[in-house]
């Protein structure tokens, strides 16, 4: 059977567009197709230098609480793509350091991926009643439930804001702003 021909085919061209076209093609009706990859694409246009993020020479103790609010704001806008990377590369550090997790994702995936198979070829009828894609959506979530229960997911979605808040809150807080140096370089002269 060659599976190059076929147009429908998830795999066909999933390699291709990257995993945003695997997501998009396993939600289609619930992900407008390209927002996804979209979104990556900007997020990744508008990263921060990384050297310059963590350039030691840029970071020191605020001097009021004043400077303090300001340096979060201002440092939260400027590098909020290289914090989303950050919070991401946390997100994939958990799943990776769980196996749990990690099966219990690919259960509520698997669910999924059947889902759409099976919307392929015929609507889903449960209890004589026709199931719309947010319901088999739902569905599939309250199959993958238990598993997620077991992992421990509630402990790992609470670690990783937790972990998140004190990287970017201490980043955001002891970074310079790109304009300080040069007002301090003003007020010496």
């Amino acid at each position: 059977m060659n599976m190059a021909g076929k147009t429908g085919d998830l795999f066909n061209g999933g390699l291709e567009e990257g995993p945003t076209g695997i997501i998009n093609k396993i939600f289609p009706k619930m992900i407008p197709q390209g927002t996804a990859k979209d979104w990556f694409d900007s997020r990744r246009a508008h990263i921060r230098p990384w050297n310059n993020f963590v350039d030691q020479r840029r970071f020191s103790r605020p001097q009021n609480f004043g400077v303090l609010c300001k340096r979060v704001t201002r440092n939260v806008e400027h590098f909020q793509s290289n914090y989303i990377f950050i919070f991401l590369g946390l997100i994939l550090y958990c799943i990776i350091t769980s196996p749990m997790l990690l099966i219990a994702l690919m259960v509520f995936f698997g669910a999924c991926y059947i889902i759409y198979l099976k919307s392929l070829q015929s609507k889903m009828v449960l209890f004589g009643r026709e199931l719309s894609m947010a319901n088999q959506y739902g569905l599939a979530g309250a199959v993958s439930f238990p598993f997620f229960w077991l992992a421990g997911a509630g402990a790992a979605v609470f670690w990783v804001l937790g972990a998140t808040l004190v990287v970017i809150g201490s980043h955001a807080s002891f970074h310079e702003l790109e304009g300080d140096v040069e007002e301090l370089q003003m007020e010496e002269v």
